[in-house]
């Protein structure tokens, strides 16, 4: 897929300031310029991030309602049932708060859905097959509850208080809990990428597994108040190896709040002696340094694949195993699930592709909704992300079976699907999410008008150049800037992602300095040696196929990566796009 380039504008004088104020490379500064940070304290925090830097969890909307509920219900020996979901955020959430109720002393019990029998959060069948295994007259929604307005009534009106603790969009009215303990309520709007003001916390950017932590703080920090017995010398590190879990999994933007419990997340996960990890990373043989990479493409589609396909039992029981044996066989039992996931996922993703390749029509098809009797419903979400690819349209893939079939969206940038989907309650039995991704439950005899409806919200929504994806250049460089010290200087940027993407470089007029190389099993990969006249580098372009290749004099778009191979630590560029040299 070719891109709109766009080159971020240089900021000379206020990269050199602040190199010389920060002791970085210009180079370093103009990239935390693109990110939406100027200013030298809050680039220092960014740089080396703390957790002496989170925010107060009190902070929190509706936080201190929610603690003191718990507390009451642990002083008077009340059963608590924590209610999660199925996803890595919603597995890593549930475990972190179920380990330390039980070391602060709370009865507490939890459960998760399934999907194909409950459907999405906190559905009423979900809800009732909960406390009949779980009589509890307090439960803890977790990543989900936010816009479950009759179930939560539901509750009420049997004697269950319910408090919310839950990132998604609230519904209006807000469900009536006892506390709802969501960032958005009163967020400010923000752009992405960017700091919050000096000192102000950025809490509306977390993900369930980060607000559990925060959850765990402030029972930590009020238990600690009021003299209850061992918060004094508890320790929440331990956590933070489920919280980079949970948050990288999900997608969030990685700035603020959130990259500071990666990037320590990320050092805990390193480190960690948690059973279930450490089976988890033997599965997905992970030997080596894990990174964002890992854990998006490695660990977490895992602990991901018995939730796509029945029920995260399996997933949340691995981040709670004590004894190495019983972690290995679930990792065991996780890593083949997995594997049948993906070919459920393939078989669907070459279906969808198959029949829109030979329809697709980009003038009139601003949206894509596929809908078909038996898709798996646990996949819809995956094959989803793999249209959009190909095809750059915000997405919606739907399946099941019965009167109501039930699919999962992904969006593109100015597309806000969440809000679209509002717009199409009528046609819709269930519907909830974010402004990139989202899922619904609809009926199929509604999916013509549907389509049809989202097909003009976008196109009033969307200019005939946003369909063609973005890829923002950090700067134009030379040859002489890409050495082994300054892309070990640009590491400091890491953990990239949401918000705080990896870094883009253009090289001009560059050209092969030796003849290219198909390589890969398929000869689907592709090696380059990139040289200017003066210096050569390596290149590799992933997934090329057969596809056009660059030729003659170009320009080059890439990522600069360090390539550990062999023992041997070496530059090389990850090709992105090219052009004919100056016609972009």
């Amino acid at each position: 897929m070719k891109y709109r380039w766009s080159i971020a504008p240089t900021q000379p004088a206020l990269a050199g300031f602040l190199a010389k104020e920060l002791r970085i490379s210009p180079l370093l500064a103009q990239c935390l310029l693109n990110r939406g940070l100027s200013e030298p304290e809050p680039i220092a925090r960014f740089l080396q991030p703390r957790l002496k830097n989170l925010g107060d969890p009190f902070l929190l909307p509706n936080m201190r309602a929610a603690v003191e509920r718990l507390f009451a219900a642990r002083e008077s020996g009340e059963r608590l049932v924590i209610f999660g979901d199925y996803d890595v955020d919603g597995v890593t959430s549930t475990a972190l708060l179920a380990e330390v109720f039980g070391a602060l002393g709370w009865k507490a019990d939890y459960y998760l859905p399934h999907r194909m029998d409950e459907g999405y959060g906190l559905s009423q069948s979900g809800v009732e097959n909960c406390l009949n295994k779980f009589p509890a007259s307090l439960l803890l929604a977790v990543d989900c509850g936010s816009t479950a307005v009759e179930s939560i009534r539901w509750l009420r009106d049997r004697g269950v208080d319910v408090i919310v603790l839950d990132h998604h969009q609230v519904s209006s009215p807000a469900p009536e809990a006892v506390a709802l303990v969501n960032p958005l309520i009163g967020a400010p709007s923000s752009c992405p990428g960017a700091e919050p003001e000096l000192g102000a916390p950025s809490f509306h950017q977390l993900c369930s597994a980060g607000l559990a932590f925060k959850l765990a703080h402030a029972l930590v920090k009020h238990g600690r108040a009021t003299g209850l017995p061992g918060a004094d010398r508890f320790d929440l590190r331990p956590y933070l190896d489920l919280v980079a879990l949970g948050t990288i999994a999900d997608l969030v933007p990685l700035t603020g709040e959130n990259r500071i419990l990666v990037c320590t997340g990320l050092q805990r996960l390193n480190t960690t002696q948690r059973p279930g990890i450490l089976a988890l990373k033997k599965v997905a043989a992970v030997t080596g340094r894990v990174t964002g990479y890992e854990v998006g493409f490695q660990l977490a589609p895992r602990l991901n694949a018995a939730g796509r396909l029945e029920t995260a039992e399996e997933a949340l029981r691995l981040m709670l195993a004590r004894d190495q044996a019983d972690a290995d066989a679930l990792a065991a039992s996780l890593d083949s699930r997995n594997r049948e996931r993906r070919k459920i996922e393939k078989s669907i993703v070459d279906e969808v592709l198959g029949s829109l390749r030979g329809r697709f029509d980009p003038a009139r098809d601003c949206v894509i909704v596929e809908g078909q009797l038996m898709w798996h419903i646990g996949v819809v979400g995956i094959v989803a992300s793999r249209v959009l690819q190909e095809f750059y349209r915000p997405t919606l893939i739907i399946g099941g079976d019965g009167d109501a079939w039930r699919g999962s969206g992904r969006s593109i940038e100015g597309f806000d699907l969440a809000a679209a989907l509002r717009q199409c309650d009528d046609l819709l039995v269930r519907h909830g999410g974010h402004a990139m991704a989202a899922g619904v439950t609809v009926k199929p005899e509604n999916l013509d008008a549907l389509r049809s409806r989202l097909n003009d919200l976008a196109r009033r929504a969307l200019k005939p150049e946003q369909f063609q994806p973005t890829l923002r250049v950090d700067a134009e460089v030379t040859m002489r800037d890409l050495t082994f010290d300054r892309l070990t200087e640009l590491e400091r940027l890491q953990q990239t992602g949401i918000g705080n993407p990896p870094v883009h470089f253009l090289l001009r007029g560059v050209t092969h300095g030796r003849p290219l190389q198909r390589t890969g099993a398929e000869k689907k990969h592709a090696k380059l040696w990139i040289t200017d006249g003066q210096s050569t580098v390596q290149a590799v372009l992933w997934n090329c196929g057969n596809g056009p290749l660059p030729v003659g004099q170009f320009d080059l778009a890439f990522a600069p990566q360090l390539d550990d191979y062999d023992g041997l630590t070496k530059v090389q560029l990850k090709v992105l796009d090219w052009c004919q040299a100056g016609s972009k």
